[in-house]
């Protein structure tokens, strides 16, 4: 089964809102495990506006599935990764400034870049996934760097949804095919929802690990986090 890792930024900026320790990022991290979750993600910016660099030191010894810390590959990134070690860093391209993930590495352009930093990070034992767009152009390109997994960015899938799934779905398919062919693992996040999870899951072969954070915090304020993790494993299966 795609295992399910909850990006827990949106707890964080919750907290931050206030500026107290209401709710706890830590005490939700361990509630997602416990009601089921496979891993835990988070995206620490510089700016700090949800997780901070201290909630990743705090996290590391409590999370006991697979921690997943995504980000840009500043040198301030990679030593915070370096220091606390996860089971998985996941490469985006992010400006500082930007509000949310939008685009994949241009993996021709960077290659070279993301070659040297996965280097680094496999010497440390850490496993890498790149966040890419659904392009077999930079697909290929990706399987030179020496990366592990690549994560597909599904917000066209998401966006595009309702209006005609089948096309909606179509360059994944095609990017997933030249990922398996390439032995590349493959991950999946953004925008993902329960409205649209299952589709993608039954239509991408291989598909290793999704990460979700917006859709299901949002939808824990309607269901309870217990039963929205339990509503998202489901549509796992």
């Amino acid at each position: 089964m795609t295992k399910l890792s909850v990006n827990i930024n949106k707890i964080a900026t919750i907290r931050n809102a206030r500026g107290s320790t209401i709710p706890d990022v830590i005490k939700v991290a361990r509630d997602c495990e416990r009601f089921g979750a496979q891993g835990i993600t988070v995206h620490p910016r510089p700016d700090e506006r949800h997780i901070t660099r201290q909630d990743v030191f705090d996290l590391r010894p409590v999370v006991t599935t697979e921690f997943n810390i995504e980000g840009y590959p500043s040198k301030e990134f990679l030593d915070l990764v370096f220091a606390v070690l996860p089971e998985q860093v996941t490469l985006v391209p992010d400006k500082p400034d930007v509000l949310t993930s939008n685009a994949g590495w241009d993996t021709i352009t960077h290659q070279d870049f993301l070659k040297e930093i996965i280097k680094e990070l496999k010497a440390k034992n850490i496993r890498t996934s790149i966040f890419i767009d659904p392009d077999t152009k930079m697909i290929e390109r990706a399987a030179n760097t020496g990366t592990d997994r690549i994560e597909l960015y599904t917000e066209y899938y998401a966006a595009h949804f309702i209006e005609n799934k089948a096309n909606a779905i179509s360059a994944y398919i095609t990017a997933a095919k030249c990922a398996n062919e390439l032995c590349l693992g493959i991950n999946a996040g953004h925008d993902l929802s329960l409205d649209n999870l299952n589709y993608f899951v039954k239509n991408i072969p291989d598909l290793l690990e999704v990460s979700i954070g917006h859709a299901l915090i949002s939808d824990a304020l309607y269901y309870g986090l217990e039963n929205t993790i339990q509503l998202y494993l489901r549509q796992l299966k």
